[in-house]
């Protein structure tokens, strides 16, 4: 075995290790997965989550966190100009990118969105939201259909729904969380005025009928823009498809456990229970129940 051989075997394990560390309600490069996609898909999210920290995790300045994005955008730009890198979650990038013709734009899209997390804090309307998921959430879902030739207009669209869904819903669930620690929200201001709702429900936690109301909005749009991407699954097919399905499904049993809730501060956990409904459901290829009439 050669020597870059190795570099680049040691550089995926990295990967696979930051994988392993981070919990996510939503499966990530999971055993379901094709083993020939592991690989990759570990080096997009890695490369991902390491940006993402950068502009939320430890105990630096806006500035400094600036700065270290800017830091990382030079390590990609470096590695892309064919520079030497020892970053290993770059080498294994730098292997993927090269192996399946994948677009670099979309992982710059991705950090784009990771400094706009450290600069803007506040959301208009909606449509600011929307764009912001898509630069944090679509180019995954772009890069996955590059990485299995399905990138097709039809299909983006599937993928940009379920994408995006799967970012409000994030956002949903750690409601409590992004505003203690990094004081922001990305519920709409035009749509919190309409409700009555202010920054001190989030800063005090009120959590009345009003708030509720609001975020059983929010969610049951999330919901069902996750909902009309389901047919991506049916495109993808295969293990791929299978491993789609699930996320779909865990999504969506998450979002229906903040729909119950009567605390919209409290993040929602998948249980042990809820897998073996996951997994029928993406077995049986069963579409989710929109929540629509809920409201």
């Amino acid at each position: 075995m050669s020597t870059v051989t190795q570099n680049i075997d040691s550089a995926y394990k990295a990967c696979a290790n930051i994988v392993q560390q981070h919990y996510e309600n939503f499966p990530v490069a999971s055993v379901f997965l094709p083993k020939k996609l592991r690989r990759p898909i570990s080096a997009i999210y890695s490369f991902a989550r390491t940006a993402d920290d950068l502009a939320d995790e430890g105990e630096l300045k806006a500035p400094e966190r600036l700065v270290a994005l800017e830091q990382y955008t030079q390590s990609f730009n470096d590695m892309l100009s064919g520079t030497e890198i020892t970053d290993p979650i770059l080498i294994a990038l730098a292997d993927t990118i090269k192996s399946f013709s994948l677009s670099p734009e979309l992982f710059t899209d991705l950090i784009s969105a990771f400094k706009q997390d450290i600069t803007k804090t506040r959301y208009t309307n909606f449509d600011e939201i929307l764009d912001y998921c898509q630069r944090s959430a679509n180019p995954v879902g772009r890069l996955l259909l590059q990485l299995v030739n399905k990138d097709q207009p039809q299909v983006r669209q599937y993928s940009d729904s379920v994408c995006t869904a799967l970012q409000l819903i994030n956002f949903y669930q750690d409601i409590g969380q992004d505003y203690d620690e990094n004081n922001r929200i990305y519920i709409a201001e035009d749509e919190m005025k309409a409700a009555n709702i202010n920054q001190k429900h989030f800063s005090q936690r009120i959590n009345d009928d009003q708030f509720k109301q609001l975020m059983n909005q929010q969610i049951i749009r999330a919901d069902n823009m996750l909902i009309s991407g389901y047919p991506l699954c049916r495109h993808i097919g295969g293990r791929l498809g299978m491993e789609l399905k699930m996320t779909i499904h865990a999504a969506h049993i998450v979002a229906n456990k903040m729909l119950t809730t009567k605390d919209c501060f409290k993040r929602p956990r998948l249980s042990k229970s809820d897998w073996p409904v996951i997994l029928f459901m993406s077995l049986f290829d069963i579409t989710p129940k929109a929540m629509s009439g809920l409201v």
